[in-house]
């Protein structure tokens, strides 16, 4: 309760400078009611959403929606106060120099100025309108992101070979048909000759997938589709009434998984042919640090494998590709990996800017990584979670171009 007191606490403090800047530009008393007004309704539905609904832990829409709209009036006054905060110690200076200085018999601190909370708002539009928009639009704004990686141990037979990746798909989030048919399409538009998988098919729960099982039950590839579970998939942060209860939904997401045409890699492996040339397809259950499952068996998903077959590897969590794929003995020449969704906000210029909070918690975070001869790519997310949205890191369909040969990898797009 202690946290929530002191939350409370905070949002009234960076509430009260946001009025402050409101009140300074415009004398108007209908606005200064319409402010107090969003203020009370976002933070009383986000502790109604937290507080009192009935679904646990579970992130539902609603509480997505609840937490994207309290960010964002939060962001809005957090830019607001270190500049009005600023010229409160100047006006107050000033004032304690008229009456110690000038000996003046009274106190005054002088009036705000216009010109000062004119900038702080405008400064602050950014951040607000960037996360609205986030929210409008910009969770299903999938953009294709096009790599050519070499190798000079690919098979003859894989020399151009397309594997489309998509990861995170969250459908517990999704609220808009028509974008997420759109996302489907685009996918089978890439004409890949296999499409990948990485984990977190749900938030919580197996049923939040019913709505979608057939929309996404329509991709379809040359070589397949295939699939592993990311930690959303286990139902680990759900209260469930019993073990039996949690174990029946995850076997319900493997049907699903079944029923879709997917082929759900569980510490599993499987070979890819081409021309009587084969290379082999690892897929591994979640393994990642800081708290998260650790169900991840490489050895075990390597049984039937050769230790020199070309391998790719399909891994939810990037952490599990630093800390125990990079130095294993059996090479994997590509990982395929996500999780981190790019943290759904950050700024990104190709060639010139790559930027997200997120890479003070994750080294590999986004994109084409290389170490020791080998990859990783860490798909952006094609969903979203928590935040109902996303600003400057959009949702991704990855496709990648395997070469025979000895050039870096060259991005297409």
């Amino acid at each position: 309760m202690l946290r929530w007191i002191i939350f409370i606490a905070f949002y009234s403090f960076i509430t009260f400078y946001g009025f402050q800047a409101i009140k300074t530009i415009t004398k108007y008393s209908w606005i200064h009611y319409v402010f107090f007004g969003v203020a009370i309704l976002i933070l009383g539905n986000f502790l109604y959403q937290f507080l009192s609904a009935s679904e646990g832990r579970v992130l539902t829409p609603a509480k997505s929606y609840a937490f994207g709209f309290i960010i964002t009036f939060i962001a809005l006054n957090l830019v607001i106060v270190p500049i009005l905060f600023g010229e409160d110690i100047m006006r107050l200076i000033l004032g304690l120099y008229d009456r110690l200085v000038t000996s003046k018999d009274s106190f005054y601190i002088p009036s705000r100025r216009k010109f000062v909370s004119q900038i702080a708002l405008g400064l602050a539009a950014i951040p607000f309108t960037a996360l609205l928009y986030g929210m409008y639009r910009g969770k299903y704004r999938f953009r294709v992101l096009k790599y050519t990686l070499t190798f000079d141990d690919l098979p003859e037979g894989f020399d151009g070979y397309k594997i489309t990746q998509i990861s995170d798909i969250h459908s517990g989030s999704f609220d808009n048909h028509e974008k997420i048919e759109y996302g489907v399409d685009l996918i089978n538009e890439q004409n890949s000759d296999a499409i990948l998988f990485t984990g977190d098919l749900v938030n919580n729960k197996s049923d939040e997938m019913l709505p979608w099982k057939s929309l996404f039950g329509r991709l379809e590839a040359k070589d397949g589709v295939y699939s592993i579970l990311g930690n959303h998939d286990y139902g680990d942060y759900v209260d469930w009434n019993s073990e039996a209860e949690k174990e029946e939904n995850l076997n319900k997401l493997k049907m699903i998984q079944k029923d879709m045409g997917f082929d759900l890699l569980c510490n599993e492996s499987r070979y890819l042919e081409r021309n009587g040339e084969r290379i082999a397809l690892v897929g591994v259950e979640n393994w990642g640090v800081g708290g998260f499952k650790k169900a991840g068996d490489l050895k075990k998903a390597t049984e039937n494998i050769d230790k020199d077959d070309f391998k790719i590897l399909m891994s939810h969590d990037p952490t599990h590709w630093e800390k125990q794929v990079i130095d294993d003995p059996m090479h994997y020449h590509l990982t395929l990996s996500g999780h981190t969704h790019g943290m759904q906000f950050g700024i990104e210029i190709p060639g010139w800017v790559k930027w997200s909070p997120i890479k003070w918690r994750y080294r590999y975070w986004a994109g084409i990584y290389e170490e020791k001869g080998q990859y990783i790519n860490v798909n952006r997310g094609f969903g979203y979670l928590g935040y109902p949205g996303r600003v400057g890191i959009w949702p991704e369909i990855t496709v990648i171009e395997l070469k025979k040969g000895t050039k870096d990898p060259e991005p297409m797009a």
